[in-house]
């Protein structure tokens, strides 16, 4: 009854590795899906046309699950343009993802092909199976507990999902309609105006792996330049971007996250889908001086900064500092670099060749600026008058 949760796992640590490294999963209707969706990893993918997405699931649960009901966006991502669409869902639900599915296809300016998904239960799903089927779509799955099979959609739950939501609890159908909302304005503007950078090829020799990129372009971009692409396709995007205002999309996109703060802070309010009243002109005149007061998110997860006081290597001045200190009190006005030829002809087989110089350095100006403190208060209490006695 005294054992640990670590000493078990270290105990059937060897029992693990018969089988294969990977842990048992509960037979049931999902593993007979999950053994006739075929297995794609990362470098399975080639180079294949627009329309296969990689999908996976975001949980809003502000940190630690708890229990209740939270939010959860289905992200999905184009691999050969890095089109990204971001559905808000209030439930995690296999009909959920059907209908998203059925949403994001009539807003694509292409044809969805397949999807590759996690061995998440909701993906793992007869109903999905079905769809996926019935429509044509090419279901495949990544390995278990592999996330690197997934690259491409797992680095668009940050930089898009985590960036543009945040990290509060929403729960909810106010705040999955405040998220729906955020969207509808962030899908167009990270599409059509914002640039990324895609993998070219990656070879590895050793230790070392190299990587080299394309350079950046925006996935409407991608799409424009793709030969697999119809013109009538490429005649539609041209014209949506001509129509599109980077400005106010920017404007729309930081109202819808000023609405998913206050609900993540205060509980759920009143989402209006109108066109918001504040004025563009001010919002277009406050960013000549945003980066003046930094991070300009609303959602922005503001991290408690930590005093550092411990040290991360073993102080080698630990026993020399003691004769340090005597020469500083001898001769206060001495410099580092000398105390620092002193001790290598002292001890020469603990400082040869001076690595700790600017340890050193820093220590001496910390040891001369507690002493000039120590004297300015010093005198101070010198020169304060005496109580008066009552």
């Amino acid at each position: 009854m005294q054992v640990s949760a670590a000493t078990i796992d270290r105990v059937l640590e060897a029992a693990r590795l018969h089988i294969d490294g990977q842990r048992k999963r509960r037979n049931g209707v999902g593993s007979a899906i999950r053994r006739s969706i075929p297995v794609r990893t990362f470098a399975d993918w080639r180079d294949p046309p627009p329309g296969f997405f990689e999908i996976d699931m975001v949980e809003h649960c502000g940190g630690v699950k708890t229990e209740g009901e939270f939010v959860h966006t289905l992200t999905m991502t184009d691999i050969a343009s890095g089109w990204t669409e971001c559905v808000a869902m209030r439930v995690r639900d296999q009909m959920l993802i059907i209908q998203a599915f059925e949403d994001v296809a009539a807003e694509l300016p292409f044809t969805m092909l397949g999807v590759d998904s996690d061995n998440d239960s909701a993906f793992m799903s007869q109903s999905v199976f079905d769809y996926c089927k019935a429509r044509g779509l090419e279901q495949t799955r990544s390995r278990a507990y592999k996330k690197n099979d997934q690259a491409w959609v797992e680095q668009k739950n940050g930089a898009v999902v985590r960036r543009l939501a945040g990290y509060g609890r929403l729960s909810g159908a106010e705040a999955t309609k405040a998220l729906a909302l955020l969207y509808v304005s962030s899908r167009l503007y990270i599409n059509f105006f914002q640039p990324s950078f895609k993998l070219k090829s990656k070879t590895r020799d050793g230790a070392r792996v190299n990587k080299k990129y394309h350079p950046p372009a925006t996935p409407c971009d991608r799409l424009l330049a793709h030969p697999d692409v119809g013109q009538d396709i490429k005649t539609r995007l041209i014209s949506q971007f001509e129509s599109l205002d980077p400005v106010r999309l920017l404007h729309q996109i930081r109202l819808a996250q000023q609405t998913l703060s206050d609900i993540s802070a205060s509980g759920p309010k009143t989402v209006t889908t109108a066109e918001p009243k504040s004025d563009v002109a001010v919002f277009l005149a406050s960013l000549t001086t945003a980066w003046k007061d930094g991070e300009a998110r609303p959602t922005h997860r503001k991290r408690t900064p930590a005093t550092h006081w411990w040290r991360n290597v073993p102080d080698p001045f630990a026993d020399a500092w003691p004769i340090i200190e005597g020469w500083l009190i001898a001769e206060p006005t001495v410099a580092a670099s000398a105390l620092m030829d002193r001790l290598v002809a002292m001890v020469p087989d603990a400082y040869a060749g001076k690595p700790q110089l600017r340890t050193l350095q820093r220590r001496v100006k910390a040891w001369r600026s507690q002493r000039v403190k120590e004297m300015v208060m010093g005198s101070l209490r010198k020169s304060a008058p005496a109580p008066i006695e009552v």
